[in-house]
């Protein structure tokens, strides 16, 4: 039997694609379905985490691309990567609930990574994390993200990011050096 790790297909999204994206984005982070899996802020945040408009963005960026995984005709997981100077930013990163903690979030993000180093050349990978999810930030870290300390404000009154639902919220920049060390 194979394994959410196995018979993956990466791919470019396209415009086609934006309506299964955006509602595998919020299965993974809003709402009860989020709580079948261990990715959701439901408890933090609520509203959406995605629009129609903002994938479809990401997909015509320049520079920008959102890799798509299906495993059997089905999208499973995804996620943005974004060419910016001498580094890439990865984001909008989603597994399908049903298929998170059995190793294709780690297929994913190495994939992302490998892609990014061969088409951009880049070294490092740059992420933001809400501050507040510990299990999320603890899992980056499991594989070499470092958290710098620096943060920036969460876009309160915003809600294309969400609804919070407490105050206090911020993102975090976690680095990872793609030839394996770290510099803050």
């Amino acid at each position: 039997m194979d394994t959410p790790a196995t018979a993956l297909v990466f791919r470019d999204a396209t415009a086609a694609d934006v309506d299964a994206l955006v509602a595998l984005v919020e299965s993974a982070y809003r709402g009860d379905s989020s709580r079948a899996g261990w990715t959701t802020e439901a408890d933090i945040l609520d509203g959406q985490r995605t629009d129609p408009q903002g994938v479809l963005d990401v997909i015509e960026s320049p520079g920008s691309r959102l890799l798509t995984v299906e495993q059997d005709g089905r999208i499973v997981a995804c996620c943005q990567l974004e060419h910016r100077d001498d580094h890439a930013y990865f984001g909008m990163f989603a597994v399908s609930p049903a298929l998170q903690g059995a190793g294709l979030g780690k297929a994913v993000l190495a994939e992302a990574e490998r892609r990014c180093r061969q088409t951009w050349g880049v070294t490092e990978m740059r992420m933001t994390v809400i501050s507040v999810r510990e299990d999320l930030i603890a899992w980056y870290e499991r594989r070499g993200y470092r958290r710098t300390g620096q943060t920036s404000p969460f876009p309160y009154g915003d809600e294309r990011f969400g609804i919070p639902l407490r105050a206090g919220l911020r993102f975090e920049l976690l680095v990872k050096k793609l030839n394996g060390t770290f510099t803050a």
